[in-house]
């Protein structure tokens, strides 16, 4: 891969007591968006800081296309700070001056371009940001949502090779924060800026970025590019990329995905030792995304919720079912054959096929019909995870389904 625009290599720092960062090491590379993303407090700001010498590290080093930034000339700082353009959490806009100022200070600071090209300039800014209305006012006179705008659009005026967003979309409404996002990405794809972007609105922004790093425990468990970031294993990261599922989960009781996958390694362990068989059900909501697209995220969520709750209330203590896909729940019984599972899977039809989101009729908009499917497996030989999912779903009948019966908004 080619040398980072900018690396960190071991970085640590300290305020006072409070240690923010611990021998860190991350790259970023030239012409692609980085998204820095942790939870609040965990020192990602403090990153951004590092890069523009606003903070500096108690040790390690950080390097500008392989020269650490300790080593450069007083030209060569002032020529990259110039190339940088900077949108901080809080804004940073000046009280004492106009919208329309607030965003020609950069071109006035740095440039000796004429008023007009100036004034040209600015104004193009202000069309795209729909700050019109604004442009002649002062930041306590506007809202929240636009003085991110009005920071936005003055980071972006003087065209810089490296931008560095912290927090872009905090305060925006849906509808403007998908237009900044936009924005971005078309702009960074106009011109090849490099972007390094902290930011909550996640998965928002991964489809914006190149590469993305997650900060946790002082520390970055996790770099590499969205897709890589949907492949991984690492219990932090599927805690960021899948959060609302998680939140969903311990609402309904399910367990963490790890816990079941690593009991079930440990049960085929022994099960190839002689010990006793175990089982494993898979259940399936058919079409769930269909379901989220069609008819609604709520009412997707709360089919899911409607199974894995339902499913939890058949289960005893030692039995452990978690999420392992969009709209799938696998369940593993300790010490149980195939007709321990079946049972449930009786009774889970019965229950399900009452549940008031099995009636068409409380569909009042859109009808997507869709069917709850359940597969057991008894485990009574050694086999791996691929093999026992496969088996499973091989073995998978409805039971339950939401029929929309003709209705004249079927989907």
């Amino acid at each position: 891969m080619a040398q980072p625009f900018i690396e960190f290599k071991d970085v640590s720092k300290r305020f006072g007591d409070l240690q923010v960062l611990d021998k860190v090491n991350l790259r970023i590379y030239s012409g692609e968006i980085t998204a820095i993303i942790g939870k609040s407090g965990v020192g990602k700001s403090v990153l951004l800081k590092h890069i523009i010498g606003l903070i500096k590290p108690d040790s390690g080093q950080i390097l500008i296309n392989g020269k650490p930034l300790s080593e450069f000339t007083k030209t060569e700082w002032r020529n990259f700070k110039r190339s940088l353009s900077y949108m901080f959490q809080s804004n940073a806009l000046f009280d004492s001056l106009t919208v329309f100022e607030n965003i020609a200070l950069p071109l006035k600071e740095r440039t000796r371009l004429p008023n007009k090209v100036i004034r040209e300039k600015v104004e193009y800014r202000i069309h795209q940001f729909e700050l019109q209305e604004v442009q002649d006012r002062y930041p306590s006179q506007i809202s929240g949502g636009m003085q991110k705008r009005v920071a936005l659009a003055r980071a972006l005026v003087t065209e810089p090779t490296m931008i560095l967003f912290d927090e872009p979309t905090t305060g925006l409404d849906p509808l403007r924060k998908n237009a900044v996002l936009n924005m971005i990405a078309h702009y960074q794809h106009e011109i090849g800026f490099t972007g390094v972007m902290v930011s909550h609105d996640i998965p928002d922004v991964f489809f914006i970025s190149n590469r993305v790093a997650i900060i946790e425990n002082k520390k970055i468990p996790f770099q590499g590019t969205p897709l890589e970031l949907e492949q991984t294993d690492n219990e932090v990261v599927w805690q960021f990329i899948h959060g609302q599922e998680v939140l969903q989960d311990q609402l309904t009781g399910l367990d963490p995905r790890q816990k079941v996958e690593q009991l079930i390694k440990e049960l085929t362990d022994k099960v190839a030792k002689g010990r006793e068989p175990f089982s494993v059900g898979l259940f399936t909501i058919d079409d769930l995304d269909e379901i989220k697209k069609g008819v609604g995220y709520i009412a997707s969520q709360r089919v899911f919720q409607c199974l894995a709750m339902t499913l939890k209330s058949y289960m005893s203590s030692n039995e452990y079912a978690a999420r392992i896909g969009t709209g799938e729940i696998l369940a593993v019984f300790p010490g149980s054959g195939a007709s321990r599972v079946k049972k449930l899977i009786e009774d889970l039809r019965r229950d399900c096929s009452r549940q008031e989101l099995m009636d068409p009729s409380k569909y009042k908009k859109v009808c997507i019909d869709f069917a709850l499917k359940a597969g057991v497996v008894e485990v009574n030989t050694r086999m791996d995870m691929a093999t026992i999912l496969a088996k499973a779903r091989e073995n998978q009948q409805v039971i339950a389904k939401m029929e929309c019966k003709g209705a004249s908004n079927r989907k």
